[in-house]
């Protein structure tokens, strides 16, 4: 690994100010609303027949983990009639990564596109989400994923989560990355959203509960053995769903299976430490394609802070030390971030005037962190990130030819190029962070856990980060959104229907 300017080889974080700092503002958006509906304390207490572990409550469907993907998969399961269900959080907040979730949620054929007048459709996005993951993604579950994508962004805008407003990421070559109306990154939405519609079906939520294991007889998983204030629990239950996410904030995991990756920051929020693979593993689920963790190019090194795709998409640029472009801004992460790493110090200034600025309502919040680096100018923000005024203005005179006088772009960018306006400048340092386990449990069509044979676990499904196969080698961004979602209300369905 390259040596990075700015803590690319500073220890690893396990948590993200930016995740302490917002626990507040995720509170007056609903993201705590469900703090006080239940504890995990057991009721009726008697032995589970395990050392240390006491049987407790039994429910239809234990769901363990509170991001987008287990959250939606409680209100699915219960709006198809399962009203005997409960959510696991180990963490003193709900939402888990989906609460950074910053660009949107790809999906295709939507409502949204068709007022907007995108024409779009559901194979061309499977098409380039197979291309985004060099044709290493489970073609079926990708096909199901975009089949399905439109129905879940009714399914969201049913539940009060609007996402009407488009743009375009890197690896798309059609505006499909749905956000809220205000542009502002979906994950503050989506969350508070999701939660809000628990609370009103009267979900309990068990927070601070840490799922250890998960519980079997015979073949058939029957519960998990949750651990509270230094005392173990069972909860039985007829089906349980993983959605533990990933295992960014475990260095230790991501050394294991990604040992070029020792040192790096993570996007990920600390309570994502792999937890819910090891659970798997340890009843027999089959795990593919571990070592595709991806890093993301456009982290603030300082904070880890995510600097959302949506702004490249919205027509920044990436320049170097020198004040050079290098590379196309909107292709897939893995090759944006790995010409990142070939660049002086390791890393680009994400670089953008007032258009995209106020496009984007992200920005606002890096800027108030003191993320931002700004200028009246070019040459006052070239003098601003100690780069030549006269390189970054011959850079910018070259990128706006493209949209004004349609001059090829010698990097290739076709997509997302706009002319930058006279006036106030704008950039943020970034480098590339670990962001997103690719990698996880196999699962089918009805997310069920597979074990090596392709053979379902009874019992165990799983949803979300924590699953494998979908993206391949390499994620297009906001496709995560749209896995997390589709896949969610899906297993909630899929066990609902079978334990009718």
């Amino acid at each position: 690994m390259a040596e990075f300017e700015n803590g690319m080889n500073a220890p690893h974080r396990l948590t993200r100010r930016s995740f302490i700092a917002g626990v507040g503002a995720m509170g007056a958006l609903g993201v705590l609303g469900s703090f006080g509906l239940t504890g995990c304390a057991p009721q009726d207490e008697k032995s589970a027949g395990e050392a240390g572990a006491v049987a407790g409550e039994s429910y239809d469907v234990v769901v363990i983990g509170t991001g987008g993907a287990g959250l939606s998969a409680a209100i699915a399961a219960y709006d198809k009639g399962l009203t005997n269900v409960v959510l696991l959080e180990k963490m003193g907040v709900n939402g888990g990564n989906t609460n950074f979730s910053s660009s949107g949620m790809n999906a295709s054929e939507t409502k949204f596109q068709k007022e907007q007048g995108i024409e779009d459709s559901n194979d061309l996005f499977a098409q380039e989400t197979l291309d985004g993951g060099h044709n290493t993604g489970d073609p079926e579950l990708v096909k199901f994923m975009c089949d399905n994508s439109a129905g879940a962004i009714d399914w969201l805008d049913g539940l009060g989560v609007k996402l009407d407003n488009i743009t375009m990421t890197g690896g798309m070559s059609v505006k499909r990355c749905h956000r809220p109306t205000d542009g502002s990154a979906v994950g503050l939405t989506l969350v508070p959203g999701l939660v809000a519609a628990v609370e009103e079906r009267n979900i309990p939520i068990k927070m601070n509960c840490e799922a250890k294991e998960l519980v079997k007889d015979g073949d058939a998983v029957t519960g998990v053995k949750v651990k509270l204030d230094g005392k173990e629990t069972v909860l039985g239950a007829k089906a349980v769903i993983l959605a533990t996410g990933g295992l960014g904030s475990n260095p230790d995991m991501v050394v294991q299976y990604r040992p070029d990756l020792k040192g790096y920051v993570t996007t990920n929020q600390p309570g994502a430490t792999g937890d819910g693979y090891t659970m798997a593993e340890s009843v027999g689920a089959e795990l593919v394609q571990m070592d595709q963790i991806q890093i993301h190019p456009t982290v603030e090194q300082e904070s880890s802070t995510l600097i959302a795709e949506g702004v490249r998409g919205g027509g920044a640029i990436l320049v170097n030390s020198e004040g050079k472009r290098f590379f196309d801004e909107m292709s897939t992460r893995d090759k944006v971030s790995a010409a990142e790493l070939e660049q002086p110090g390791g890393f680009a200034w994400c670089t953008f005037d007032q258009q995209v600025y106020d496009a984007n309502k992200a920005i606002a919040k890096y800027d108030k962190s003191g993320l931002v680096q700004k200028g009246a100018s070019v040459a006052e923000l070239a003098e601003a990130i100690g780069v030549d005024p006269a390189t970054l203005q011959a850079t910018i005179d070259a990128y706006n030819a493209i949209t004004t006088s349609g001059a090829t772009d010698e990097f290739g960018r076709t997509e997302g190029c706009i002319a930058f306006a006279d006036g106030n400048m704008y950039a943020i340092k970034v480098a590339p962070g670990i962001h997103h386990e690719m990698g996880g449990v196999k699962i089918n069509e009805k997310n069920e856990a597979l074990d090596a044979s392709g053979n379902p676990i009874p019992g165990l499904y799983a949803a979300g980060e924590v699953t494998g196969g979908i993206h391949g080698n390499n994620r297009i961004g906001g496709n995560a959104v749209c896995d997390i979602t589709v896949f969610g209300k899906n297993v909630g369905e899929v066990v609902a229907a079978a334990l009718a």
